[in-house]
């Protein structure tokens, strides 16, 4: 179907802002997305870009068209797809997660590809903000991440586990409270521009407990490390699944009462309208029952 092809070819030009880098996702010649897109503008009565040079952005007749080509493609993929028989799950889906999240997802995913040979699962890794940005474009189905204040109305938001923000130490560091221990000792701080660190500062300035800060990463892990080895102290989430608080090296200590319990909640977003939502829906089954069986007690 012409049609189908010339709205896959307008979306990807409406990702990437140039018809030679669509041409590269669709596999066609610039030149035959270019007419493509001619094409459509002429049997719609009104143009969609504004062109200059190799640039083509969507004007404002299509950033309003575009959640309706993106809606045409899905139902036409939807209609494509094979009906499976009952309790089988086949086809295609792209699915992101933070970095926390990709173990058990991978586990998941792996599982479920050795008992359903039919089904086609991409993954991939990534940050919460640049996975969920991808999830509203369409370029993902759904994406493992940390809860965004930001809610959309084409997306849908499953939460599976919250953890909570607790002071990382090692045995050393000056103090006996987490407020103590954050005021006495040089702070290691997860990056500011991702949701989680942003959480953190705001549990920060809530509790007005001066830090002197030595270094910002964004690397839960690689932070953790370091705390290890002494470098200083850090407020992090307690991952799923981790092992600090049997470790001998580290400190876990939980904030106090008037900092309200913060923990920062991990969930599924995905799209309303893509075409698998019986695979996603059991891939987030899965790994709820993974997650749920590693949950970690708050230290006391």
């Amino acid at each position: 179907m012409s049609s189908i092809r010339f709205l896959r070819s307008f979306l990807a030009v409406a990702h990437h802002g140039s018809f030679s880098e669509a041409a590269e996702q669709v596999a066609l010649t610039q030149a035959a997305i270019s007419f493509q897109m001619r094409s459509l503008e002429a049997e719609l009565g009104r143009e969609l870009f504004d062109r200059s040079g190799r640039l083509a952005i969507l004007n404002a007749a299509g950033r309003e068209l575009l959640p309706d080509v993106k809606q045409l493609v899905d139902l036409y993929d939807r209609l494509k797809s094979p009906r499976n028989a009952p309790g089988m799950l086949a086809g295609a889906v792209s699915i992101g997660a933070v970095v926390s999240c990709m173990g058990t997802l991978s586990k998941v995913v792996s599982s479920m590809k050795r008992e359903y040979p039919g089904l086609d699962v991409r993954v991939l890794s990534g940050k919460a903000s640049e996975l969920a940005g991808k999830v509203e474009a369409g370029e993902l189905d759904a994406a493992f991440l940390v809860e965004s204040r930001r809610k959309m109305a084409s997306t849908h938001w499953t939460p599976l586990y919250e953890e909570p923000l607790v002071v990382v130490a090692p045995p050393s560091a000056t103090g006996q409270t987490a407020l103590a221990v954050l005021a006495a000792n040089p702070f290691l701080r997860f990056d500011r521009t991702q949701r989680t660190g942003r959480q953190i500062d705001r549990v920060l300035r809530r509790l007005g407990v001066p830090v002197s800060e030595f270094l910002e990463l964004n690397a839960i892990e690689t932070l953790v490390e370091l705390v290890r080895q002494e470098v200083g102290v850090s407020l992090l989430p307690l991952l799923n699944g981790s092992n600090w608080q049997a470790s001998p090296d580290l400190r876990i200590l939980p904030l106090p009462e008037e900092a309200g319990h913060p923990a920062r909640c991990l969930g599924m977003l995905e799209r309303r309208d893509h075409a698998r939502q019986d695979i996603t829906r059991e891939i987030c089954a899965q790994s709820l029952a993974m997650f749920r069986l590693r949950m970690q007690p708050l230290p006391a």
